[in-house]
């Protein structure tokens, strides 16, 4: 199971789900929406290359102000995938499409030890801001910035 392994929990807390945790997350995100419909949900399965398999996933939170859509990025690979550059190139697959869809801001909120997550979105063109949110530092990228593909 992708989201089994405790290593996955050492950034974000927590601890791997229970199926049935699993189940009802999966149900309200298939909603594409949230329950109060201010943010939109999208949800990407990670395949490794040449199979089938699940190895992680890349997620969008899609928000709406002043006009300008917001794309609040997040991604995870499996201990056993990473390290082979998958998050990278499942996150710019959904810039590249957001992009398309006009969406001009892209935001991912990182823990500063993170490094590998911070190589993510560096390759991604974000830049952190300095602002840190929950113990998390911000990057961020506007529509100026081509993210990079490996």
């Amino acid at each position: 199971m992708v989201l089994a392994p405790l290593s996955l929990y050492d950034y974000t807390g927590g601890e791997p789900p229970t199926v049935n945790t699993l189940r009802e997350r999966y149900e309200r995100q298939c909603a594409g929406h949230s329950p109060t419909n201010d943010a939109g949900w999208l949800n990407w399965i990670v395949r490794a290359a040449g199979s089938r398999d699940a190895i992680g996933y890349v997620q969008a939170t899609l928000t709406r102000a002043d006009g300008e859509v917001t794309a609040d990025l997040a991604w995870l690979v499996a201990p056993h995938a990473q390290r082979a550059g998958a998050a990278t190139e499942a996150a710019a697959a959904m810039v590249t499409w957001l992009r398309a869809q006009n969406v001009r801001r892209l935001r991912a909120a990182i823990r500063p030890d993170h490094r590998s997550s911070a190589r993510v979105a560096a390759n991604l063109g974000l830049r952190p801001t300095g602002l840190i949110r929950d113990g998390e530092c911000v990057w961020e990228a506007s529509d100026h910035v081509i993210p990079a593909r490996n």
